[in-house]
């Protein structure tokens, strides 16, 4: 659990960031009021290395969105009292995923929102490709529901590869809740194809989100 320190930073790091979101890439945010009280996933699309700040404005200040980082940034002690700080906690690179999704488990279980990008990596252009499953497991064995965004404007606001911020207008649009089936039984194995089903809606959800938040950003 975070200090009282740690939390103060999350507070004023991210009401700085949203603050130059909407100032200096004119952000908007549209359907806040999907956002649940309880732990979820937030499933945003990723075009940019700004999705992160922008997405940063679904939740208020005192409520921090979680992130997994590698291990290797937390290797000095004030630099990961940052990261922490600021929501992220340590995976080790080259570990198995089972590792990280215990991680991402515990981060739910403790009532916290977690960040995970289902494309992975960033990608480019307009449509939603193949994603990972991961969202869709993660949401289904912690029996929360997926709260999937779309990210308008963040590509041309700053490409891959480059390090200049452009001053146009970006879009945050939020989608409905997807909620994961109920598994039950004995060690509640989580059946694949249930996940599987679950991530075509979250990618079919993604992509209508996506052109709505393009369109809203005029990409």
């Amino acid at each position: 659990m975070p200090s009282l320190g740690q939390r103060w930073l999350y507070r004023v790091c991210r009401n700085a960031l949203v603050a130059f979101s909407m100032t200096y890439w004119r952000l908007r945010i549209h359907g806040k009021e999907h956002v649940p009280e309880g732990p979820f996933v937030l499933a945003p699309v990723h075009r940019s290395n700004i999705d992160t700040p922008l997405v940063a404005g679904i939740t208020p200040s005192t409520r921090r969105l979680r992130y997994m980082g590698k291990d290797t940034m937390w290797k000095h002690r004030a630099p990961g009292w940052l990261f922490t700080g600021l929501g992220g906690f340590p995976v080790k690179r080259g570990t198995a995923d089972r590792a990280a999704m215990r991680l991402c488990l515990d981060v739910l279980a403790g009532g916290e929102p977690l960040v995970v990008f289902p494309e992975g990596g960033r990608r480019s252009g307009p449509v939603i490709g193949e994603i990972s499953e991961g969202a869709a497991y993660l949401a289904i064995r912690a029996g929360v529901p997926i709260l999937p965004v779309g990210i308008g404007g963040s590509e041309r606001a700053m490409t891959k590869g480059s390090w200049v911020l452009r001053p146009v207008r970006t879009a945050v649009v939020v989608g409905p809740l997807l909620h994961p089936p109920v598994v039950t039984g004995e060690g509640r194995r989580t059946p694949r194809r249930a996940v599987h089903e679950l991530s075509e809606r979250l990618r079919a959800e993604l992509q209508r989100l996506f052109d709505e938040a393009q369109a809203e950003a005029g990409a």
